[in-house]
């Protein structure tokens, strides 16, 4: 008996070429748009993790990048852990979690910065307590967030009052903690940012000191390897929007107070007081920021807080500096 053929008719044949040719088709349009697509073949959306009070909240309270995805974190090194697991693209952040992903082998690129911030974070005590300069603290308990900004501010602190951290008991508690833990006396300084240092300016706190002369307490705009590589012009047109409406807020202090105080749910004149102190504008980054980065490392890594070596400049990407000049 014949042994039944297993080829397809030629009809079947043509129908499958076809089929395959159309499927290359669009995949080769996705591919031109210049973006990735998401499972039902969609273009998927730039997405964007901020946090409260930075520059992106105001973009987000705005409106003015309809066309991305929004992820709200309560601090940078929560931040730097969703790049880490591929869940944004472009975050927001201060001078250390960049440092700290750095040793982490987090993959990331840092595409922008701003000015100085040096007024928007600070130590704070309670008045009644007695102290009057940080060197005071000696022997007591400080708490901040690890990895954040202000652990750069004590590091800087303890170098200009000649201490060391073996000289005082560091308490690491995130945001949510530490007001509560401050408020109830439960530590005796508080190393804390903008809005969270504004919000706890009441009767009987006392600013021991802030970052003035000590750290620059700048934003960094990080961004996925990923999303630099293939997604530039995406990238580029939403840092522009960015620096539109950092720019507008600056040059618009009330109606920015205004605007941004619902999205970040505390009272409008909190808002303002923070705000006062602590919005700047964008920047590019460039050799000297690099240096300036490099420099904190080195310092982390010789107080054994982060593993060496870390070569943070090799992060520094200055492909979208044009966008902030």
């Amino acid at each position: 008996m014949p042994t039944p053929s297993t080829s397809r008719p030629p009809h079947r044949r043509l129908l499958t070429a076809a089929l395959t040719t159309v499927a290359l088709l669009a995949t080769a349009a996705v591919s031109a748009c210049g973006g990735s697509a998401d499972a039902d073949g969609t273009a998927s959306k730039l997405r964007i993790g901020y946090q409260r009070f930075g520059g992106l909240s105001l973009v987000k309270a705005r409106g003015a990048a309809p066309d991305v995805e929004w992820s709200l974190f309560e601090s940078g090194p929560a931040l730097t852990e969703a790049l880490k697991a591929g869940s944004i693209d472009i975050g927001q952040v201060g001078e250390a979690p960049p440092v700290f992903a750095a040793a982490g082998k987090i993959p990331f690129s840092i595409i922008g910065t701003s000015a100085p911030i040096p007024q928007g974070e600070a130590v704070l005590v309670k008045a009644d307590r007695g102290f009057r300069s940080f060197a005071d603290l000696k022997g007591r308990t400080v708490a901040l967030n690890k990895g954040s900004n202000v652990h750069w501010l004590l590091v800087q602190l303890l170098k200009a009052n000649n201490m060391t951290l073996k000289d005082i008991q560091v308490k690491y508690l995130k945001p949510a903690e530490g007001r509560p833990a401050f408020d109830g006396g439960q530590v005796d300084a508080w190393v804390i940012w903008d809005p969270y240092f504004a919000l706890a300016e009441q009767p009987g706190v006392q600013v021991l000191a802030d970052a003035t002369g000590l750290a620059s307490n700048r934003e960094y705009v990080l961004a996925a390897p990923d999303a630099v590589t293939k997604r530039p012009d995406e990238i580029r047109a939403f840092l522009q929007r960015y620096r539109e409406v950092t720019d507008w807020g600056i040059a618009h202090p009330e109606e920015r107070a205004s605007t941004l105080a619902p999205e970040l749910k505390i009272p409008q004149d909190v808002t303002s007081r923070a705000l006062a102190r602590s919005a700047r504008p964008l920047a590019p980054v460039t050799p000297a920021i690099g240096d300036e980065l490099q420099a904190i490392t080195d310092s982390f890594i010789a107080l054994d807080l982060i593993p060496g070596p870390v070569d943070i400049r090799t992060r520094v990407d200055s492909r979208f500096s044009e966008v902030f000049q």
